[in-house]
């Protein structure tokens, strides 16, 4: 009750970036199945999809998560196939994670229910406002 046009500009956007969450938790929660993944696994699967070369070490910083829960996630996605570890040839005390073909299959899937979900939430904006809208995302989370 909060959001309304009239109000809007005086709306934290720590406010909106909470209802973002939220709603996008709750189309999560309907869509997805957490058989194989859960809902909190995901960004890890989509991160790495994304990394060109990532390691361990890096999605526990990223994700500040204790590199034991890493590990275990890690070895989670590695038992579905899902990724692959090997030793960096530069420092062989680091272990680059990468997906294999099963977890880009995986990845393309949940990268469907994300477009779905954005596709659901900038319905009634135009073209321009959707690029206009990343574009100062762009600009919030790179400052």
């Amino acid at each position: 009750s909060q959001f309304t046009q009239e109000n809007s500009q005086n709306i934290s956007i720590y406010h909106y970036v909470e209802e973002m969450i939220a709603n996008y938790g709750k189309y999560i929660k309907e869509v997805f199945d957490e058989t194989d993944i859960t809902r909190a696994e995901l960004p890890f699967l989509i991160r790495i999809r994304f990394s060109e070369k990532t390691t361990q070490k890096e999605l526990v910083e990223l994700f500040k998560v204790s590199e034991g829960y890493t590990a275990k996630l890690l070895r989670k996605f590695e038992d579905k196939g899902y990724i692959t570890r090997c030793e960096d040839p530069t420092n062989r005390r680091k272990k680059i994670v990468e997906l294999t073909d099963a977890g880009i299959e995986k990845t393309d899937e949940l990268i469907e229910l994300i477009d779905n979900w954005e596709l659901k939430v900038t319905s009634e904006m135009t073209d321009e406002e959707i690029k206009l809208l990343k574009s100062l995302l762009f600009k919030v989370v790179s400052s």
